[in-house]
């Protein structure tokens, strides 16, 4: 018989506004960081590539900060009670 499916998990969680403290604080330096990750990268390799994989470096580098965001927003909304609606 197993007992662990009778006992609640054993691990502590954070209070949901320290979560959303801290989520908000990463989504911000992220967006810095990949900015000026982005901008350096723009300058220096993306204008030796030819205009193809310009146009696609550029796209990934416009839109791709927008996945870690996501999983950030994702971990900031886990153990709320109710969802948030406007």
């Amino acid at each position: 018989m197993d007992h662990r499916a009778s006992r609640p998990p054993n691990r502590t969680t954070l209070p949901p506004r320290l979560r959303k403290l801290i989520g908000t604080c990463l989504i911000i330096l992220l967006v810095i960081v990949w900015a000026l990750g982005a901008m350096a990268l723009a300058q220096g390799r993306v204008t030796t590539l030819s205009a193809f994989w310009q146009f696609v470096a550029y796209v990934v580098l416009g839109i791709g900060w927008v996945v870690p965001a996501a999983l950030l927003i994702r971990w900031m909304q886990k153990g709320d009670s109710k969802p948030e609606t406007l």
